[in-house]
C-alpha cells in the first residue's frame, strides 16, 4: 500500500459539476412542470442581479487565487492562504459565487424546481467539498488557517 499523502482536499466531484448537474435537473422538471413564484418582472429584476453579483465575486476571487499563485481546483495542492479582498469576508466566495449565480438562473426562470434542488447542493458542498477542503487545509497550514477560519465566516 502506498503511504505518501496525497497534497489535495480529496475532492472527488468538481463543484461547477454539482452546482450545473442540478441546474440541468431543475430546468427540465420546470420544463415539463412548471412552477412559479414571484412576478415575472421582479424574479428577473432579482436574476440578472444576483447573476451579476455572483459574476463579480467570482472574478475577484479569481484573481485572488492568480495573485496569490495558488490553485484554483480543489483536486489540487494549496499553495498558499488567500484572506484578503473577497476572501476577507467570505472562506468560500468561488461557491457563494456559484450558489448566486445558481439563484439568479432560478430567479430568471422563476422555477421553484431550482429552488428545491438547490438544498441538496448546498448539503453536498458543505459535507462533501467544504468540509474536505477544511481537514486539508487545517492539516497542510495549521494555526494559520484555523486563526483565518476564527475571524472568517464560511459563507458570509
Amino acid at each position: 500500500m502506498n503511504n505518501d499523502k496525497v497534497d489535495n482536499a480529496g475532492v472527488r466531484v468538481p463543484p461547477p459539476l454539482i452546482y450545473l448537474s442540478a441546474m440541468i435537473a431543475g430546468l427540465i422538471l420546470n420544463y415539463f412542470f412548471p412552477i412559479a413564484f414571484l412576478p415575472v418582472s421582479l424574479s428577473r429584476i432579482v436574476g440578472i442581479f444576483s447573476g451579476a453579483l455572483a459574476v463579480f465575486i467570482f472574478i475577484s476571487a479569481f484573481l485572488k487565487f492568480k495573485r496569490a499563485e495558488t490553485n484554483l481546483e480543489p483536486w489540487k495542492p494549496t499553495t498558499a492562504i488567500v484572506s484578503d479582498g473577497v476572501y476577507a469576508f467570505s472562506r468560500n466566495p468561488i461557491y457563494l459565487a456559484f450558489t448566486l449565480f445558481y439563484l439568479g438562473v432560478a430567479f430568471l426562470f422563476n422555477s421553484l424546481w431550482l429552488f428545491a434542488l438547490l438544498v441538496p447542493v448546498l448539503f453536498v458542498m458543505r459535507y462533501a467539498v467544504i468540509a474536505r477542503e477544511e481537514r486539508y487545509l487545517e492539516n497542510k497550514f495549521g494555526t494559520e488557517y484555523s486563526d483565518y477560519k476564527r475571524r472568517v465566516r464560511r459563507w458570509i
